[in-house]
């Protein structure tokens, strides 16, 4: 399984009714550090399939999502559980660093 695209229009449908964690990368085609994310997100969403849901939303496209979100710095990866923000990630990071923001989603410190 691949990162899915969302937009405006789906974003309610799939990631805040989501039963599963959804990281959202808020992202544009012209954004250098968002295109050197992308890969290992598309890793990432293969190694938690069933775990997490990793989407994909183009913040030139679909605006609305974007500024209701407070998202002015991209790429901007945020976690949604239960229809609200739990973890976000502003910026470029390493694989092994996105990893472990999400398996503190995942498995929260108790």
């Amino acid at each position: 399984m691949s990162t899915v695209k969302v937009t405006d229009d789906t974003f309610k449908a799939e990631v805040l009714d989501s039963d599963v964690p959804v990281l959202v990368d808020f992202w544009a085609t012209w954004c250098g550090p968002c295109r050197m994310v992308a890969p290992i997100l598309e890793e990432l969403s293969d190694e938690y399939e069933g775990k997490i849901k990793i989407v994909k939303l183009d913040t030139d496209e679909n605006q609305a999502t974007a500024m209701a979100y407070g998202i002015f710095s991209i790429p901007t990866l945020n976690v949604y559980q239960n229809g609200e923000v739990v973890k976000s990630i502003v910026g470029a990071r390493p694989k092994r660093a996105l990893v472990e923001e999400i398996e503190q989603v995942l498995s929260p410190a108790e």
